[in-house]
């Protein structure tokens, strides 16, 4: 029953910003995980940032800190990733994924990025940084 509709993919010149959202729905427990992951073609498929539902902790993984942001709208429960000084190796397709806190057997801070933790997942969305 949870759902996950990404959107806000597209073209963007290197140097240029990008917000993806991800609506939410269907969750019948308070503590879950959002979390954002791409692939790239002849890549295997990346983490990105996560976020926990309850407390809105935040983890990212080492190339994207600084960068990309991952925020929670509760009026629209949707999830961002806000994508800042794209360049064209971030050129690939995103995913929002989910899971229930209680499913995981380690701190959420060493699976966070595992693509394994997630049991649900979005369609994907194109996002493709060219000039």
């Amino acid at each position: 029953q949870v759902q996950l509709v990404e959107s806000g993919g597209g073209l963007v010149q290197p140097g240029g910003s990008l917000r993806l959202s991800c609506a939410a729905s269907g969750f019948t427990l308070n503590h879950y995980v959002i979390a954002w992951f791409r692939q790239a073609p002849g890549k295997e498929r990346e983490g990105l940032s996560a976020i926990l539902s309850s407390d809105g902790s935040t983890y990212y993984v080492p190339s994207v800190k600084g960068r990309f942001t991952i925020s929670r709208d509760n009026a629209e429960n949707t999830y961002h990733l806000q994508m800042n000084s794209l360049e064209p190796e971030d050129t690939a397709v995103y995913y929002c994924a989910a899971t229930y806190l209680y499913t995981l057997r380690s701190p959420l801070a060493t699976k966070a990025h595992d693509a394994d933790t997630y049991e649900y997942w979005g369609q994907g969305a194109q996002v493709t940084v060219s000039s």
